[in-house]
């Protein structure tokens, strides 16, 4: 992932500055664009919460797996309060940084909620990462791993 944030810094749901290259490497990213006001993003966003609790809580060990919020909400305090209030313990670039437009524009983003699932080269998985966690519930993470080239003792 060093390709995708260099030189940037992520935000824990908590407000701390995380190291992106240090919290993403060696693990399939997730990244989520939504917002708050969403009907659709409020609808899925507890359904990506469970997925990412049961993948890095209740496996041994963790899932190679997190998942970064780019907003599309209207304000920093709108962002904080959604992640505050449905999002898991999951990274976020922060509302005022610009570069969410270049990434909206790197994976098409034209409609939210979106889940685009990524390598650590930033290259595409998926861009349908809602639509397998729905259909496909933890079995779509396997083959995520799969297609991440990602050397992992990993299994569910």
């Amino acid at each position: 992932m060093v390709d995708v944030f260099s030189g940037r810094l992520l935000v824990g749901k908590d407000g701390r500055s995380v190291d992106p290259e240090e919290a993403l490497q060696n693990k399939v990213v997730g990244l989520y664009f939504s917002a708050a006001w969403c009907s659709p993003c409020r609808d899925f966003t507890p359904v990506l919460c469970d997925f990412y609790t049961e993948l890095l809580e209740e496996t041994q060990p963790p899932a190679p797996f997190e998942v970064v919020f780019i907003s599309s909400d209207h304000s920093a305090d709108e962002m904080a309060g959604y992640m505050h209030a449905m999002h898991g313990d999951w990274l976020a670039l922060p509302f005022h940084d610009p570069y969410k437009h270049d990434l909206k524009k790197k994976y098409n983003i034209t409609a939210i909620p979106k889940l685009v699932i990524v390598k650590q080269t930033g290259e595409v998985i998926t861009d349908k990462g809602r639509k397998q966690i729905r259909d496909k519930g933890l079995s779509c993470f396997r083959n995520w791993l799969e297609g991440a080239d990602i050397f992992q003792n990993f299994s569910t």
